[in-house]
């Protein structure tokens, strides 16, 4: 399926091409802790001439080919937000190996501010810096990023343990051509097999004051970008459609998830054969 993307992908890019609509740049979104296969979609970038950007918000200590995601484009973006795997409680970090790109992007940052002793502006700017306070509670975080990184495959691994032979229910898999962090413990549900959906199993959950939620809506079905152009979708509207997250903070114990595992089995054909689906 990865490969049929990135033939829709390369064909439309090709198209658009034709067209003189070329994209300035192409975001490739790396989700739930795990690098997106890189390689094909840089291939396809370079064939075409446009940078290629990776979005690396959910992706901080996974690895692509032993190298870091948001390390292998043009510039990689992170999110330092209050649930990454490390946090300043807010805002985020811009990488690339481009000195010119990232001075430009520095001075954007700045206010647009020229190096001048007066407040001069000859172009608009913003006022996207990272304060001092929280950019040093970051550094001091990622020093804690190893062992945050495998607080958080322990965890996948509980689940993966607990829950395992359930019908229907299959967790992300990690891909052979890199290593993910975990970030979030994703699966998906089948509810013809499993014996209940998704959201029952989130209802189930929320009963006993356990936050879950729903894998990401895609871009292509949100309203706000409803009149934009697709190139393919059916995926990641499936996924949407039966997907579900589960806690999987760093501090979580064994007892924390076997309580958690148990509700999701509990929500699942029992082994007496005798199917109870929550009610919602």
């Amino acid at each position: 399926m990865v490969a049929s993307n990135v033939r829709w992908g390369n064909a439309a890019l090709k198209a658009r091409a034709r067209e003189g609509r070329k994209p300035k740049a192409v975001v490739l979104v790396h989700l739930y802790g795990q690098s997106a296969d890189i390689d094909p979609v840089r291939d396809a970038c370079c064939t075409h001439g446009v940078v290629l950007i990776e979005d690396a918000a959910e992706a901080l200590g996974a690895s692509y080919r032993g190298q870091a995601a948001g390390t292998l484009g043009r510039a990689g973006t992170f999110s330092f937000n209050g649930n990454k795997i490390i946090t300043t409680g807010g805002g985020g970090m811009l990488v690339s190996e481009d000195a010119a790109f990232v001075a430009r992007a520095r001075k954007l940052s700045n206010q647009a501010r020229e190096n001048v002793r007066h407040y001069e502006h000859r172009e608009v700017g913003y006022n996207y810096r990272l304060s001092n306070v929280l950019a040093a509670i970051g550094r001091a975080q990622l020093a804690a990023l190893a062992a945050r990184v495998e607080a958080r495959r322990q965890v996948f691994r509980w689940y993966a343990e607990l829950l395992a032979g359930l019908p229907g229910l299959m967790f992300m898999p990690e891909s052979a051509y890199g290593r993910a962090s975990r970030w979030l413990t994703v699966a998906t549900i089948d509810p013809a097999a499993f014996g209940s959906t998704r959201d029952a199993v989130i209802h189930a959950l929320e009963r006993e004051d356990i936050e879950s939620r729903p894998a990401w809506k895609p871009m292509h079905m949100q309203p706000a970008f409803e009149r934009f152009d697709v190139v393919g979708g059916s995926v990641s509207a499936r996924l949407f459609e039966r997907g579900i997250c589960l806690p999987s903070g760093s501090t979580l114990t064994r007892p924390d998830v076997e309580r958690i595992a148990g509700i999701v089995r509990g929500c699942g054909h029992p082994s007496d054969g005798k199917r109870r689906v929550p009610a919602l």
